[in-house]
């Protein structure tokens, strides 16, 4: 996990999935039907699991972007502020 103590939301969503998926595949196994209907439960199960990992995977990957993106900003402000700070002290040294 985290080296500092706390989940992501990444690890539980992954550790969620895999529970998920686990447990349906244990539960069909142990019921009674038979191999190719057994075997068809199991595909349908795996798509749907399938399409709710894509879905997420997007949705963390959407917030990541917007993420990285206000970073930029910040980063972009900083540095012009030190740009600014930097000219300042430039035409204080000229006047000197």
């Amino acid at each position: 996990m985290a080296s500092d103590g706390k989940n992501s939301a990444l690890e539980i969503a992954v550790s969620f999935l895999v529970g998920a998926t686990t447990g349906f595949i244990l539960g069909i196994l142990f019921a009674p039907a038979s191999g190719k209907e057994t075997r068809k439960r199991i595909g349908n199960e795996f798509e749907k699991g399938k399409e709710k990992a894509v879905e997420g995977f997007e949705k963390l990957s959407k917030e990541a972007e917007k993420g990285i993106r206000a970073v930029r900003e910040k980063t972009q402000e900083g540095i012009e502020v030190i740009k600014e700070f930097v000219d300042r002290k430039k035409g204080d040294q000229v006047k000197s």
